[in-house]
């Protein structure tokens, strides 16, 4: 069955593209609008009115001139000038001269070869523990050999240490342990002295430098017959015990 309307006679055919249109047109005046730009005349004559105002003339304030104070004169000298006449005579002292001529001649006493007086300095002879002739002997050491005297001074040295040993407590608490060289020397009279010490802890120093000071007095090392000094050196260990 036909339709009865008229295809060509349908108002609704292109609606849509006239939405579109009419949506477009809506949009553009919108936009121009938004973009006009108007101003505000008052505000504008405002600004001119006030950048035509003319300049204010500022006072200047009158300045006097203060005048400079007079300067001060010297002051005058004395119009009468008294001279006082020396009435105390000064006596000159005379000075002698110590000077000598060229021709004085000078007594002085002729010494002899007599009365010059020789002081005669001893010399500190040093010789190593191991070429001595005669070692000193420790206490305790005096028979034997002169190999056994050495061997038995090597003993008593590691005896006295381990006797005298004390660990410090410090070094004890902080777990410090090491060996310390100690190096001395027996002088010409039997005595330890000029002890050094080098070891990983002050306080391992001082307790080995202690141990040797407390050594006895020996019978002093002699070359050729004479005293003299000899150095002698040895390791003290500290080891903790675990």
């Amino acid at each position: 069955m036909k339709p009865k309307k008229n295809p060509k006679a349908d108002l609704n055919k292109n609606s849509g593209l006239y939405f579109v249109i009419g949506l477009t047109l809506v949009l553009f005046l919108t936009w121009r609008a938004l973009e006009l730009k108007s101003y505000d005349t008052a505000i504008h004559e405002a600004v001119i009115a006030h950048t035509m105002e003319p300049d204010l003339d500022e006072e200047v304030p009158i300045t006097k001139e203060v005048a400079p104070p007079p300067p001060t004169l010297p002051p005058s000298a004395p119009t009468i000038i008294e001279v006082v006449d020396d009435t105390e005579e000064i006596e000159e002292t005379i000075i002698q001269s110590t000077e000598t001529d060229q021709e004085a001649s000078i007594d002085a006493p002729v010494l002899s070869v007599d009365d010059v007086l020789m002081e005669e300095i001893e010399e500190e002879i040093t010789v190593p523990f191991a070429v001595i002739e005669d070692v000193p002997i420790f206490p305790g050491c005096e028979n034997g050999t002169n190999a056994d005297k050495r061997a038995c001074f090597q003993k008593k040295i590691q005896e006295h240490i381990k006797e005298n040993f004390k660990y410090p407590p410090i070094a004890l608490e902080m777990g410090i342990q090491g060996k310390v060289y100690v190096q001395f020397i027996i002088n010409s009279s039997g005595h330890v002295t000029s002890i050094k010490t080098r070891g990983p802890d002050k306080l391992l120093e001082q307790e080995a430098k202690r141990i040797i000071a407390s050594l006895p007095q020996m019978t002093p090392g002699k070359q050729r017959g004479i005293a003299v000094n000899v150095p002698y050196s040895i390791p003290v260990n500290f080891k903790l015990m675990i």
